[in-house]
């Protein structure tokens, strides 16, 4: 993959999306491929002010713009650790102040 292999730095990833990806998964073999992939990431979760944020989000977008629960919690780590969320589901986010959102790269 170009676009990891480009990054200056490791990227962190949310518990949240190892849980999403974990979700996911149909078999123990899946799930051993996915612990894999994110083995050399650092696993980065949320504050109690991260927790407060995602819950003012969520309660202000979840009507408006059908905000998900783990996009809240995701959207909100991202903003409390100062990272920029690589997504390709910028409509999920788009609506989170402070949040800097990314395509990785071009599909």
């Amino acid at each position: 993959m170009h676009w990891f292999s480009s990054l200056s730095e490791i990227p962190s990833v949310p518990g949240f999306v190892v849980m999403e990806l974990i979700q996911g998964t149909k078999n123990k073999q899946q799930v051993r491929q996915v612990l894999q992939l994110v083995a050399p990431l650092p696993i980065i979760w949320l504050s109690e002010n991260d927790c407060n944020r995602a819950l003012s989000d969520f309660t202000t977008y979840r009507l408006s713009d059908n905000i998900g629960l783990i996009d809240a919690l995701i959207a909100s780590c991202a903003v409390g650790n100062n990272a920029i969320l690589c997504t390709f589901n910028v409509k999920h986010y788009q609506m989170i102040p402070r949040l800097r959102i990314e395509k990785p790269y071009n599909r």
